[in-house]
């Protein structure tokens, strides 16, 4: 049950992930839900959990004895776990869900099929785990043109080095009509996408480029393994980017979300 090489990437703090992806995820998560319709008296499962931002809004919502989420990376398991008491928190992947079949009335994951080896098999895991009638929800970043942080980054990163890992270039389901399309072909029925946005505002330019520093995700990890002298040449070219800001600012990100229905 060995973490991805995408997840390998997020094998760190609860706090580094929340300073540098986190203050999306959390305002993510409310309006993911309210767009899934999960309601008192359901039973989710939170696939991917990270150190559990969508797994504290459902708690909230249906209450900690209907939650339970799983996720690949021990580090994120313990903290979602001690961020959530009450829930049941497993160590799982996508590809190979811990629970029963026909278990819970809503399966979501929220920024996790970015980095999932096998898609197609994680959404036939997660609508098996699902209740028939049960819904299923992903939400994936838009790498093309709504996530402005990660954007201005590897805009900034292909201007000094044109082979830079890209996001938009190198994951999937960041385009529109992926997530359907990956949704529609696994079966499932009543399938729709959608838009979602959320913000985050930054006191400096030196919070943005610290949760850089801190190696998490893709873009992290492509920093870290930079020189010095071109780690500054990134920094002063995202500076640019982002309007070269000599205060506080913020970033808009828009996620895509795919939402369906596993059939009776």
């Amino acid at each position: 049950m060995e973490p991805t090489e995408g997840a390998r990437t997020f094998l760190t703090s609860g706090d580094a992930y929340d300073s540098f992806m986190g203050r999306y995820s959390k305002p993510l998560a409310s309006v993911f839900i309210d767009l899934v319709g999960a309601v008192p008296g359901a039973r989710a499962l939170d696939v991917g959990c990270g150190p559990g931002a969508l797994t504290q809004a459902l708690a909230a919502r249906l209450g900690t004895h209907a939650v339970n989420s799983c996720d690949p990376s021990p580090p994120f398991v313990a903290e979602c776990a001690a961020r959530n008491p009450g829930v049941e928190v497993r160590q799982g992947r996508a590809e190979e869900l811990p629970y029963e079949s026909g278990t819970f009335d809503a399966v979501l994951a929220q920024l996790v099929l970015h980095f999932v080896s096998e898609p197609k098999t994680a959404i036939a895991e997660m609508t098996r785990v699902a209740k028939p009638g049960g819904v299923l929800a992903a939400s994936v970043w838009d790498f093309r043109r709504g996530m402005e942080m990660l954007r201005a980054f590897w805009d900034a990163a292909i201007t000094l080095d044109p082979l830079a890992p890209d996001e938009l270039r190198v994951m999937r389901f960041g385009r529109p009509g992926e997530l359907a399309e990956l949704f529609e072909e696994g079966g499932l029925d009543d399938v729709l996408e959608e838009e979602l946005i959320v913000a985050s505002d930054y006191a400096d330019f030196d919070e943005l480029w610290r949760g850089f520093q801190a190696g998490i995700g893709p873009a992290g990890n492509y920093v870290v393994t930079l020189r010095e002298d071109r780690q500054e040449a990134l920094r002063d070219e995202l500076y640019r980017r982002v309007g070269s800001p000599a205060g506080g600012f913020t970033l808009q990100a828009v996620a895509r979300v795919a939402r369906g229905t596993r059939p009776y």
